[in-house]
């Protein structure tokens, strides 16, 4: 019993993520930081409630399937905790050498100062 409600916290938890992830999108300035608030929407609004889930699903034992839920979703949020910080980081890398505009006071790719 008590997986499910840790499970629905954690679900709880990750909805919360995605709407301070919309948050930032819309208020955030520039390209870099509302590339962050993506990515922290990305894996707070997605790896943290499909543990929840997965939580939540080992605690139901009437649940036909549930080790299957519960292994898809642990899977699942182990890939996305892999991935999105790497794609994150190629975007942002890509931009940047692109020439899309930050309010950077050092350039760590260049070694110079502004």
């Amino acid at each position: 019993m008590i997986l499910l409600y840790i499970g629905a916290a954690l679900m709880i938890i990750g909805a919360l993520c995605d709407l301070l992830a919309g948050i930032g999108m819309l208020r955030f300035k520039n390209f870099y930081l509302r590339l962050h608030a993506a990515t922290v929407g990305t894996v707070g609004g997605a790896v943290v409630p499909l543990i929840g889930v997965a939580l939540a699903a080992l605690d139901m034992p009437s649940l036909p399937g549930r080790f299957a839920i519960a292994g898809a979703s642990f899977i699942t949020a182990l890939i996305i905790l892999l991935v999105a910080p790497a794609g994150s980081t190629a975007l942002a890398y890509a931009a940047h050498r692109s020439g899309v505009e930050g309010n950077f006071h050092f350039n760590h790719l260049r070694g110079e100062e502004k």
